[in-house]
């Protein structure tokens, strides 16, 4: 049974929902409103948008070779169980990509990603239970074979991908009729497609991990991986903020799972969320000596070039997993667009000072850690979004402080302090609420 929901002074998201939904709470003087607030925060909930689930039956991958031998270059993984794969096909760049059922991927990192017909190759969940192999491809070639076989001597399983060199032509008719199969796989992915749970009055954050799954993100040198640091952070997060029990907490991913951007974007948006707080650690090998937390709000107009050149890289996340870029839908009639836009961007721009102060005693900020880009997931018209870069995995010192959970405890519960400093201020000014489509 849920908890019931805690009860917000001049709570701003009452304007935002039909007059029914309206609770006795809301009209309490504020002492009497704040006890209630106190009795009720000893029961907290959550929601996770991402469960995290595991699949015991899954097969598991436990090394991968790449045999070049004549024109045919074959990627071999050793597996615990007999596999089933489906190839498609990509130009721009040129890829092979094979759509596998849940995979336990538990590949050695020092494994070579390059050789013959492969240039690079990475693998992860595409979705909660396929997983996905992206080849990117040295030169126009075809996936000519999927063989899955047994090795009598052991037990032990292997499945073949045979890639075979073709002229240019060939690849480019073979593009063209895969390309329908890779929109109708994209759409089965969707994270949408699970369900968001009945939400209460109290305030909605969506916790957005970057990357996930077949895309790893940043990797730094010894095989850190963005996609990890990130998460673990944001599951942190979540758990200070639910502990609190003054929030709804949705996470876009609970797991290592590929979430395209424009799910994220809708996953925010069907929630009708308050804060949407996505949280990355890139890289950036050019500058190694760049490090520091950054906070990034959304604008079509980069703040700065080194910004723009990021929010280039970050919206190239779904073509890692061989997904089409998809453009987000705002759902907003032109008439309240600018006006939505320009609100939203005010709560913006006030959580992300919010919390540029509140972490400047805490954590190593940037040289200039407050900035704008045209990130992707940071589009949404009516919902307060911000990407938070925690660091750099360029940066040897940046990734002591990523791995350390004493810095991670440190820095969510400053980020929950500048979330708390957010809802209080913004419930306070409930004229100023962003308007609703």
């Amino acid at each position: 049974m849920r908890p019931a929901p805690i009860p917000y002074c001049n709570q701003e998201r009452h304007l935002r929902r039909p007059m029914a939904k309206l609770r006795p709470f809301a009209d309490l003087p504020d002492i009497l409103c704040a006890l209630a607030m106190l009795v009720l925060m000893l029961a907290p909930a959550s929601i996770a948008f991402a469960q995290e689930s595991e699949s015991p039956g899954s097969i598991v991958a436990i090394d991968v070779a790449i045999e070049a031998e004549a024109q045919e270059t074959r990627l071999v993984f050793k597996l615990s169980g007999p596999l089933e794969g489906r190839a498609l096909h990509t130009g721009s760049p040129e890829r092979v990509i094979i759509d596998l059922p849940r995979v336990n991927f538990q590949l050695p990192a020092d494994q070579a990603r390059s050789g013959g017909l492969i240039s690079h190759f990475r693998y992860g969940l595409f979705a909660r239970e396929r997983s996905r192999v992206v080849i990117d491809l040295a030169g126009p070639a075809l996936a000519t074979s999927l063989a899955s076989r047994e090795r009598e001597a052991d037990g032990a399983h292997f499945f073949t991908i045979t890639l075979t060199p073709v002229d240019r032509d060939r690849f480019t008719k073979v593009v063209a009729r895969d390309t329908q199969d890779l929109a109708e796989a994209a759409a089965r992915s969707s994270a949408i497609a699970a369900q968001i749970g009945e939400l209460d009055d109290r305030p909605v954050i969506v916790i957005d991990p970057g990357h996930g799954g077949v895309d790893p993100g940043a990797v730094a040198t010894g095989g850190v991986l963005e996609k990890d640091i990130v998460l673990a952070f944001g599951l942190r997060l979540r758990e200070r903020l639910e502990q609190s029990g003054r929030y709804q907490v949705i996470m876009t991913r609970g797991d290592d799972v590929f979430v395209a951007l424009a799910d994220r974007v809708r996953i925010a948006r069907k929630a009708r969320a308050d804060l949407f707080i996505s949280i990355h650690a890139d890289s950036i090998s050019s500058a190694p000596q760049v490090r520091g937390l950054t906070v990034y709000t959304g604008s079509e107009q980069a703040s700065d070039a080194e910004s723009a050149r990021l929010a280039e890289r970050e919206n190239r996340a779904d073509a890692a997993a061989g997904v089409e870029e998809e453009r987000i839908d705002n759902g907003v009639d032109d008439i309240l667009m600018d006006l939505t836009r320009r609100e939203t961007r005010g709560f913006s721009h006030g959580f992300a000072r919010y919390l540029v102060d509140e972490m400047e005693n805490i954590a190593r900020l940037n040289r200039n850690p407050l900035r704008q880009a045209g990130f992707r997931v940071l589009r949404a018209p009516d919902v307060p979004s911000v990407l938070v870069e925690l660091g750099y995995l360029s940066s040897r010192r940046d990734i002591a402080l990523l791995r350390s959970q004493e810095w991670r405890d440190k820095t969510t519960r400053s980020m929950a302090e500048a979330i708390g400093t957010y809802f209080t201020v913004r419930f306070a000014n409930r004229g100023l609420a962003p308007v609703s489509p």
